[in-house]
């Protein structure tokens, strides 16, 4: 099977530019056009093509795509070209940007400049910004060739890093990528326009009764950020803080620079969101310019679905092409509004499953505590269990709001969470309790849980092998091992911590590691809350590769896989993905994993 290594060079200008619009936008909009291509087969010689888009078409159509592989940096860009402007579908993609990111960490540079200088294959050269505004028909003879030998060079060093990266990449990964940009790049779903629409008015006029609701007659008021911390905590949310560094104090993270502020911009609640707004003098919260945006993807077609590989530093996928589809909101007014505007085509059914409660289930596998290993695959209540042990009850007698602080406990202290942080968790989710509670509460999750208790100690112990470039495995045998620069997940792909270094601090050495945002503290059960998001994703990954071997796989958020059938195949599709995510691969066959399943003919409906 040979490979075919691409890259478009398209026309740009000032207000029409990557820089200011989507990738689908860009290249679904009218001013699009193809200045040139340069393709090269295998290691042969790199040809470079300018044509009208017939002629373009006719160069194009030269090449055995269908029995071929194709290559690019960046190929959400270039294979949605190859798709949508001329129909070509190659036999499965490549792309050297996702391998970076999976390779060296999402913290790094990806582009094409970035990689080729650490594998010193060469230099990107600068001759796109001399072409920016012209047309192809501008172009004059020289500048054309100088485009050519800039074009031309970006698929040798394209081609060049994917030789250097591809030793040793999973195949498995590499069936991931070309999954993940199937999703985007071969567009099946559709958007409902009317919905999209009345929704986009309700959130309008919902938003402004909101403030009135909320007693807030004088934006102002918003201002005051004793005001908009009671707003906050009135719904569920407690407010984001921070030291002050100028006066060493907590006080409320409140700037818009503060990262615990500009989450709440992207809360799950869109009351929330229509709060920041109002505060920042915004006119649009982040649902109203979303929901626009579906509305204008609908007017131009099919919903491509951007879902960016290895976008965390966990290896799990994150959205991309300013929508992300994996944090639509699920809290207020119309909340599944945007879900359910995501419709199969006629005659076909969404299928989704959501792995339950994954994390939970590798975590106390990877620590070997059996005892809940066992009640995970008895099918039993685990969290009912834990509530009869915090409050000395019976499980049958374990009230709702128990067996509540039950689940959060499970779910949230397996990576060393401490008591203040747990009683603001709950504080959270609308249950007040005293920090002598809270403690209590921890404390005996540790005790009935000794060997996950244990499993953080041994991470501790790993970060100081990783700091001096020692092997080591830990957790369950077989499973991870640290090696240099950071912990090798069962995928094959090294989850890194770079630039890790201890410093003598209050309570013994802490360490650090290094990120685009800066130092990064880490710590037993933190490289624990990392290693089990790993492990999920990828079980989560080879169960989509076993999906997708028999029905068209269409987005996936955070646990979950979804499909798209034919009316008549949605039962067996349902059945058949439920079979799938029971599944685990061989370095995992003892770990008792289960999920849901829903079918719809829209989105929201399947859950």
């Amino acid at each position: 099977m040979s490979i075919i290594t691409l890259d478009f060079e398209t026309y740009y200008d000032q207000d029409y530019s990557l820089s200011k619009m989507t990738t689908e936008s860009y290249i679904r909009d009218s001013r699009f056009e193809v200045i040139g291509v340069a393709v090269k087969v295998g290691s042969g010689p790199t040809n470079w093509f300018s044509g009208t888009r017939e002629e373009t078409l006719a160069f194009l159509s030269t090449y055995d795509w269908a029995n071929s592989f194709a290559l690019a940096h960046n190929t959400m860009f270039d294979g949605a070209i190859m798709s949508w402007q001329f129909g070509i579908k190659p036999k499965a993609w490549l792309d050297t940007l996702c391998m970076a990111r999976a390779l060296h960490g999402v913290e790094v540079g990806g582009s094409l400049k970035a990689v080729a200088e650490r594998y010193g294959v060469g230099e990107k050269g600068t001759e796109v910004v001399a072409a920016k505004g012209k047309r192809r028909a501008d172009f004059t003879v020289e500048d054309m060739t100088r485009y050519a030998s800039y074009c031309v060079n970006d698929v040798e060093l394209t081609r060049d890093v994917f030789n250097i990266m591809g030793r040793g990449f999973p195949k498995g990964e590499l069936k991931l990528i070309d999954l993940t940009l199937r999703m985007f790049i071969d567009p099946i779903l559709d958007l409902d326009t009317g919905l999209l629409e009345m929704h986009l008015e309700r959130i309008k006029d919902w938003k402004d009764q909101l403030l009135i609701d909320a007693g807030i007659t004088d934006k102002k008021e918003l201002l005051s950020n004793s005001k908009f911390a009671e707003l906050l905590k009135g719904f569920g949310v407690v407010p984001p803080m921070k030291v002050s560094p100028t006066t060493g104090k907590e006080t409320y993270a409140f700037a818009k620079t503060d990262e615990g502020f500009k989450a709440l911009a992207e809360d799950e609640d869109i009351r929330v969101q229509a709060l920041v707004a109002a505060r920042l003098g915004n006119k649009s919260t982040l649902e109203e310019t979303r929901t626009q945006r579906f509305i204008d993807i609908s007017k131009r077609g099919l919903l491509p679905v951007p879902i960016r590989y290895y976008a965390a530093h966990t290896g799990r996928w994150g959205g991309d092409d300013k929508i992300n589809l994996q944090n639509l909101p699920s809290r207020g007014p119309n909340a599944k509004a945007l879900k359910r505007s995501i419709i199969a085509p006629e005659g076909h059914m969404i299928v989704e499953a959501d792995s339950a409660q994954i994390e939970a289930r590798v975590l106390a596998w990877l620590a070997e505590q059996e005892d809940l290993v066992t009640a995970f695959a008895n099918k039993e209540d685990v969290y009912r269990k834990m509530a009869s042990k915090i409050y000395g009850v019976q499980e049958e007698d374990v009230t709702k709001e128990q067996r509540f602080v039950g689940k959060t406990t499970i779910l949230g202290a397996g990576y060393g969470m401490g008591a203040i942080k747990f009683q603001a968790q709950l504080k959270n989710f609308g249950t007040d309790i005293e920090l002598h509670e809270a403690q209590r509460i921890i404390n005996i999750y540790r005790e009935a849980n000794g060997m996950i208790s244990n499993l953080w100690k041994d991470a501790n112990n790993a970060i100081r092998f990783m700091e001096n470039g020692y092997i080591l495995q830990f957790g369950r045998f077989g499973v991870l091992e640290v090696v240099e620069g950071g912990v090798q997940l069962p995928s094959g792909l090294v989850m890194r911590y770079d630039n890790l270094r201890g410093e003598q601090g209050e309570k013994g050495v802490e360490y650090t590691y290094k990120t685009r945002r800066g130092r990064t503290r880490i710590y037993g059960g933190k490289v624990i809350e990392n290693v089990c998001q790993g492990i999920a994703r990828s079980i989560i990954g080879e169960q989509m590769l076993l999906i997708a071997k028999r029905y068209k796989v269409v987005l996936t958020v955070h646990d979950s896989i979804a499909c798209c059938v034919p009316y008549h195949e949605a039962d067996d599709c349902k059945a058949y993905v439920e079979e799938c995510m029971r599944w685990t691969p061989e370095w995992a066959k003892d770990l008792p994993v289960d999920c849901e399943a829903g079918i719809g003919i829209n989105y929201g409906d399947t859950e």
